[in-house]
């Protein structure tokens, strides 16, 4: 028996909507019954209703509309619509894997010149977006914080956003926290190598944006301790200004090597658009724990 996502009622044979991933009865089942944000996010209703047999009816060659062929349902991309989190969560791991590979085959130097973003190469424009998905190879809790933060976090923005959004949000909120970080590097101590890694920027992005959708949302520290999201969110924040302000603090518990800087930036950016989109659509009100089908700190250098 499972729970309705949009009247709270129990349904013995629950339907799953293929654009959304969440769960309805009979009655809200359908994409328009439950203002599902696919139908608007990618402007594409026949992707729920077309069942193909005439193509003429949407014969338009608009870029846009080769994007949502190739992401509607059975297109070939369509699996990733509503499971962009999980997708950038694989790809974290993945790139993990291919940061060893190429530093036991070809070097530290290499490492840097593929995957981090310094001050020493700024316009190794591939590096804004491989940083992201790069961590620190020696602190294995980089990773699985940030993929901790991404798991649970990251569906319950995807689902509210849409899929495309929540990829513009954290691509574009992870590499602007990496360049402010090496910018601010760069500002505050010239000639000496400021670098950073890790998808913490876009980590604290969707913490922001969910802390301003659902503040109250109940979350357990350590996976014991209840407090709700926004005091989390608070604690994080206020910990980062002081080690920012504060090396030496930072430095005399752990915290000397994180990009302090890069986590304000997401937050911040993730505080933004969530005032920007609040209001559209019914809040997410429960952790995901998996797609339609299934943070930690940054480091610096």
């Amino acid at each position: 028996m499972a729970t309705c996502d949009e009247c709270g009622k129990h349904e013995n044979m629950p339907y799953q909507c293929r654009r959304c991933g969440q769960t309805f009865c009979a009655e809200h089942r359908l994409p328009e019954n439950h203002n599902c944000p696919g139908l608007s996010e990618w402007n594409d209703p026949s992707g729920v209703f077309d069942s193909g047999f005439d193509d003429s009816v949407n014969n338009t060659a608009s870029s846009e509309g080769i994007m949502d062929r190739l992401t509607g349902t059975g297109g070939v991309l369509g699996y990733f619509r509503g499971n962009m989190a999980f997708t950038f969560l694989g790809l974290m791991w993945v790139t993990f894997a291919l940061e060893w590979i190429v530093t036991l085959t070809l070097g530290n130097q290499a490492f840097y010149s593929i995957f981090a973003l310094t001050s020493d190469d700024p316009f190794y424009v591939w590096t804004w977006v491989t940083s992201i998905f790069a961590h620190s190879r020696f602190s294995f809790f980089h990773i699985v914080g940030n993929s901790i933060v991404l798991y649970f976090f990251g569906p319950l923005v995807e689902r509210y956003i849409g899929s495309r959004k929540f990829t513009l949000l954290f691509l574009g909120s992870g590499m602007l926290a990496g360049l402010s970080h090496v910018g601010v590097g760069m500002l505050l101590e010239p000639g000496v190598r400021t670098g950073v890694l890790g998808a913490s920027g876009a980590i604290f992005a969707i913490l922001g944006v969910l802390t301003v959708l659902n503040p109250n949302l109940k979350i357990y520290l350590y996976f014991l301790i209840p407090i709700p999201l926004w005091l989390f969110t608070l604690g994080f924040a206020g910990l980062s200004i002081v080690f920012f302000l504060q090396p030496g603090a930072a430095a005399s518990v752990g915290q000397g090597e994180v990009a302090h800087f890069a986590h304000l930036i997401g937050l911040i950016i993730g505080l933004a658009y969530g005032q920007r989109v609040k209001g559209r659509q019914r809040v997410p009100s429960k952790l995901s724990f998996g797609g339609r089908g299934g943070g930690g700190p940054g480091r610096r250098f």
